[in-house]
């Protein structure tokens, strides 16, 4: 995935938004205020998600592109590396999953908001 590719999916999400909250290059995606994915816009490196803490280990025994996260807690966000060795159908679901993980953190009512169709 390039940059647009991230930025057109993560803002399909519901309520997702984006900001540059930290400085002119972080490029961060959240939904009702909460972060689910960040990345550097000069460089495109690699994406920050979050993932479940079990989930985050699993995946960086599995595939050498995932690290822990750059800048955040460790146990519960990964760096996942823009190479183009994860498929784009695989760095969307991670995506998915690092926003649902964010909205299940969220007030019932909240959630219940998001998840209504």
């Amino acid at each position: 995935m390039n940059i647009e590719d991230v930025r057109n999916f993560c803002l399909s999400l519901k309520s997702a938004e984006e900001k540059m909250p930290f400085d002119d290059k972080t490029l961060v995606f959240s939904v009702k205020g909460k972060m689910f994915c960040a990345t550097d816009l000069t460089t495109f490196e690699f994406l920050n998600l979050k993932c479940d803490q079990e989930e985050a280990i699993i995946l960086r025994e599995k595939y050498s592109e995932v690290t822990p996260g750059y800048y955040m807690n460790k146990k519960l966000w990964n760096s996942v590396k823009t190479t183009g060795k994860i498929s784009d159908q695989q760095m969307k679901e991670w995506i998915l999953n690092s926003y649902r993980l964010v909205v299940s953190g969220l007030p019932k009512k909240t959630q219940k908001e998001l998840t209504d169709e």
